[in-house]
């Protein structure tokens, strides 16, 4: 068997039948594949759940998926080949993962937090056929990785769960608010919701998402 393009964690429900779903999990910049794979235990049971480790290490069990930058002039910025290149070797790791575990984009969900929703807003919007029910948290839609040319009427599939804290110091409020009307703009069905906390995910974000999941099993 070919070698995975990324190091992943993996939980497999005890029996697997045509309604298994496959849920991929994006951890953000600065942490590892265990942080999110902490959800595991708590999200419905008929799913095959894969936490993937990002590709740069950065020291003490933490990675990144592509660099951050800050300087006087500009603030924070990223890397966009990086990014870009991320955005490739992850879309490749969801293929993989379908074909390892024989389970089709429409029964595929792609969960990323902070630089991993980036991603996985990038990776959905590029590839509207590899994967189709996303969570994003604590993240926005970012332009430079998007296709130039998005084109009309080929994203009726997507589905969209969005969620940002209000306190959020690290991804301003702001730029999360900007992502709703770019979807609404291209039809994309999502549902964007606001909790009272800052860079992480809230009890009730948590007991939302699930519950999101649950209804598109």
């Amino acid at each position: 068997m070919k070698t995975p393009s990324l190091k992943y964690l993996v939980k497999e429900p005890a029996t697997r039948n045509k309604q298994t779903a496959l849920l991929i999990l994006l951890h953000g910049y600065g942490s590892n594949e265990k942080d999110l794979f902490s959800f595991a235990a708590e999200l419905p049971e008929n799913m095959v759940i894969v936490s993937a480790q990002a590709i740069q290490p950065l020291g003490f069990e933490s990675h990144a998926w592509y660099s951050l930058h800050f300087d006087n002039n500009d603030g924070k910025f990223f890397d966009i080949p990086e990014a870009l290149a991320a955005r490739e070797t992850v879309a490749s790791f969801v293929d993989e993962m379908q074909d390892q575990y024989a389970i089709s984009p429409q029964k595929t969900f792609l969960l990323g937090f902070s630089q991993g929703a980036i991603l996985s807003y990038a990776i959905s919007i590029t590839y509207p056929e590899k994967v189709q029910k996303v969570i994003a948290l604590s993240g926005y839609i970012s332009g430079e990785l998007l296709p130039k040319n998005l084109v009309e009427n080929q994203y009726q599939a997507l589905d969209f769960f969005l969620s940002h804290g209000s306190a959020d110091q690290v991804i301003p409020v702001s730029l999360a608010r900007e992502s709703s009307p770019l979807l609404s703009q291209h039809k994309i069905r999502h549902q964007y919701k606001e909790y009272p906390v800052g860079h992480g995910v809230s009890p009730q974000n948590f007991f939302d998402l699930r519950e999101w999941i649950s209804a598109r099993m």
